[in-house]
């Protein structure tokens, strides 16, 4: 039986048009009738979750997270996916409150490392991912080290992520170098894109299978847990989509 997938969006609202382009081109489908029906609230008024996680008399994005998944639930949305890693960190409040079921990107991302045996992973996120631990901690369940950046590359990853893709603007590849020679460095066999804005970048620069992209990994979850089937899956070494 299909299923009607509901994206909780705006975090940030390129990653999510990214990820329905993404669903669009990784389902195996024919014709319009074929593809995964998705209902995508794009709610730029999410409050910013890095700021809540880092300060908490910053506004709380929960409610707004809940009342988004309800409101895809009532419009029939089957199974809810969020496009944004930092959101997690609120994974079980908002599944308790959701009527359905919410796709967990960083555990997938996770089992999805695990599956290319690998055994150090680096993670590229906000500071509010890495000082919530979630990937640190979904990692260190399938047996694998985390591998997070000093100081300076996280400042530079922050960086990217806010200066310039949620500010539209594009990311050189002398840029990302310095932060992957940091990870390679510190002896990372596989790097996370852990914030989807990261998956910006890889679309744009083209990176290398040195990566997993979170983004890429919830598009074909979300294709699957719909009841449709992902093109040429598996191919565990695919890290990016052409677009």
């Amino acid at each position: 039986m299909k299923k009607v997938l509901g994206i909780i969006g705006g975090v940030g609202p390129l990653a999510t048009m990214f990820l329905g382009e993404m669903i669009v081109r990784l389902t195996k489908a024919s014709k319009d009738q074929e593809h995964v029906h998705t209902i995508i609230d794009n709610d730029t008024t999410i409050p910013d979750r890095t700021a809540y996680i880092l300060d908490k008399s910053k506004e709380n994005p929960i409610p707004y997270l809940i009342r988004d998944a309800k409101k895809l639930a009532v419009s029939g949305a089957d199974v809810i996916c969020i496009p944004c890693n930092t959101a997690h960190t609120f994974y079980d409040d908002l599944q308790a409150s959701s009527p359905v079921p919410v796709i967990h990107m960083i555990r997938e991302t996770a089992n999805r490392a695990l599956s290319l045996g690998a055994t150090r992973v680096g993670i590229l996120a906000t500071d509010g991912t890495i000082a919530a631990g979630v990937y640190q901690q979904a990692l260190l369940e399938v047996g694998i080290e985390p591998i997070i950046p000093d100081d300076a590359a996280q400042r530079e990853v922050m960086s990217i992520i806010y200066d310039f893709v949620k500010a539209g603007n594009e990311v050189t590849t002398q840029q990302w170098n310095h932060i992957e020679q940091v990870m390679l460095n510190l002896g990372c066999e596989k790097i996370i894109l852990g914030c989807t804005e990261l998956s910006i970048v890889n679309k744009e620069l083209h990176l290398s299978e040195l990566y997993i992209d979170s983004l890429l990994v919830l598009a074909e979850r979300a294709i699957e847990n719909c009841g449709y089937e992902v093109i040429g899956k598996p191919n565990n070494n695919k890290n990016k989509i052409q677009v």
